[in-house]
């Protein structure tokens, strides 16, 4: 018999889709399409994942089949999910011809839970490493003072401008996860931050430590903003608060290591060393990440499952080896089979929009939210507040502590270990109540405000922590007490981060993204801001006012989560957004 010449796979091709087969989700099990009864199906087919399925039939020989080839032996395609079982060949090959292992694409929701919790931690530490990086600059900031002779509110901007490349670089970066998958932008980032931390290392100006700052704060912004979707990758909604507890403890801890430590580094060897053992450290990771971080998203992992059987399926007719056996009607296939000249497509590369169109998108989607959702808005500003609240206390408490207490740059450094403290107290307590909180509340935790009660009292220790260590900042109170108050603030702040995080994601779900990345930009922003104005306002203020002012904002935005939780439903029903992902289940959304 003879073949025509070979098509290009594309979407233009003639094709007859598979109508059986749902859209990629979390699938409960392999479907079982072909009846080991059927005497035409061929010995050696395979499962989803390339495994042989053992059978006694025989292979009938190529000419055989050739009543059944259609005489125009066109290709046909079909959409390919997860569920998808791959048919049997029409014909035997060869040992040298066989398929391929199609293990490495299964749907990342099916990984055994060793292989979730490696994932989560290898996302924990990178957050860690991009948010030790906010906060080491603080230890450096004193010499980078008397080598370029600037004001203490200029060098600053190191963290200003870190903070605008964390804030707008998600935006633009995002659609590049959407299409290429979060390992190649993990990896890429990590080789930027690590660049840029040698670049800040290394230069000889002002002007030059600023703007490797920025592209630290660019590369430092994937380990925030994706992590959030590399959990929703393999998580599924009721699974995820753990997981992102760990993230959120790596976020503030690593918030609060980098000037712990690296106050020692910048009194006991140079400023430079302060970035070139951060270069090191994301080499390391990057490293790391290369050998031991798989890609998760599941829309990627079915287009490369795709293109590898489409590349098998090529190879064996070049070779001779023409076609598979797929059923008569997908609906009973024990009616028997037909041979079919077969290809795989995916909903999800047809349904992609162009690169342009989703950076645009990805851009202006985040604002239109900002604006026109109330949920969105005031969990920006909640979150944005928490956040700058963090960032202050780059300045203020070596402001305070050098002040009152006569404390040097190591020992200031040293107070950054109540934000550590505080983050590993609230990382226990958000494990510990979600668990209860399922256990005895299970309808209310599976509703978007279940995220919202622990916040509704863990957030009053924000302005709580603010007031404790305003007013016992003075010289006569021993330092471990305004210590305590700082890590009082950071609990606060940690409920904060998560409630923020978890409740956008399940109210959101397919604009969770876009919403996310709305606070996010809020919240770096202000985050950037608080810094230059901090000194000012201590020393203007006085200690104790500066802080009671803070925590007095901080009082009234408590009310934020109590008003979800008592309003939530009927607010999201309001929403034109909100209220149609309402109506919708979570894996259609």
């Amino acid at each position: 018999m003879s073949l025509p010449k070979k098509q290009s796979i594309d979407s233009s091709a003639s094709s007859s889709y598979d109508k059986s087969t749902a859209e990629a989700r979390p699938p409960s099990g392999v479907k079982n399409v072909y009846s080991e009864s059927d005497s035409t199906i061929a010995a050696g087919s395979v499962a989803g994942d390339g495994s042989p399925r053992p059978t006694q039939n025989e292979f009938p020989a190529l000419k055989e089949l050739e009543a059944d080839i259609p005489a125009e032996h066109d290709i046909e395609w079909h959409y390919l999910t997860f569920d998808t079982e791959v048919p049997p060949l029409a014909s035997r090959p060869p040992p040298d011809l066989a398929l391929p292992s199609l293990k490495k694409y299964e749907s990342p929701f099916l990984w055994n839970n060793t292989r979730k919790f490696a994932v989560t931690i290898i996302c924990a530490i990178a957050t860690a490493i991009a948010a030790i990086a906010s906060g080491s600059y603080n230890a450096a900031s004193g010499a980078l003072q008397e080598k370029w002779n600037i004001s203490p509110v200029v060098v600053e901007l190191g963290i200003t401008i870190f903070c605008i490349g964390f804030a707008i670089a998600p935006m633009l970066l995002a659609p590049f996860s959407e299409i290429n998958g979060r390992r190649p932008m993990f990896v890429a980032s990590g080789i930027l931050l690590a660049a840029s931390h040698a670049g800040c290392g290394g230069t000889n100006s002002f002007a030059g430590m600023c703007i490797a700052r920025f592209f630290a704060g660019v590369g430092g912004s994937t380990f925030s903003s994706i992590v959030g979707g590399v959990i929703s990758d393999i998580y599924v909604s009721e699974e995820r608060n753990t997981p992102m507890v760990l993230f959120a403890a790596g976020a503030l801890f690593g918030t609060g290591l980098g000037p712990l430590y690296c106050g020692f580094i910048a009194q006991n060897t140079t400023w430079r060393w302060v970035f070139y053992h951060q270069a090191i450290l994301a080499g390391v990771a990057v490293a790391f990440m290369v050998v031991f971080f798989p890609e998760t998203r599941g829309s990627v992992l079915l287009s490369k499952k795709a293109q590898t059987l489409n590349s098998y399926y090529e190879k064996l007719e070049e070779n001779g080896f023409v076609g598979v056996r797929v059923p008569i009607d997908p609906s009973t296939p024990e009616k028997g089979t037909r041979f079919a000249r077969l290809r795989y497509k995916t909903r999800g590369d047809e349904e992609r929009q162009g690169l342009l169109q989703m950076i645009t998108v990805s851009v202006c989607r985040p604002f239109h939210l900002l604006f026109t959702e109330a949920v969105v808005f005031f969990f920006s500003v909640w979150v944005a507040f928490a956040w700058a609240v963090l960032y202050l206390q780059f300045g203020s408490i070596p402001l305070v502590f050098q002040t009152n207490h006569n404390f040097d740059l190591q020992q200031s450094g040293a107070v950054f270990a109540a934000i550590c403290v505080g983050s590993i107290i609230a990382t226990v307590a958000s494990i510990v109540q979600d668990k209860l909180f399922v256990k005895y509340f299970p309808e209310r935790a599976a509703t978007p405000e279940g995220r919202l009660y622990f916040a509704c009292f863990g957030s009053i220790l924000l302005p709580g922590g603010l007031f404790w260590f305003g007013w016992t900042s003075y010289s006569s109170i021993p330092w471990i007490v305004p210590s305590m108050g700082i890590a009082c603030a950071t609990i606060g702040i940690f409920s904060i981060y998560l409630a923020v995080f978890n409740f956008l994601a399940d109210a959101y779900h397919k604009y969770a993204s876009s919403a996310l990345a709305a606070q996010s930009c809020c919240r770096n922003m202000l985050g950037g801001i608080f810094p230059l104005v901090t000194r000012a306002l201590f020393n203007n203020l006085g200690f104790p006012a500066a802080s009671s002012l803070l925590g007095g904002i901080g009082c009234l935005l408590t009310l934020v989560p109590w008003v979800l939780v008592l309003y939530g439903p009927q607010i999201r029903a309001r929403s034109k957004i909100a209220s149609q992902i309402m109506a919708q289940p979570e894996n259609t959304a």
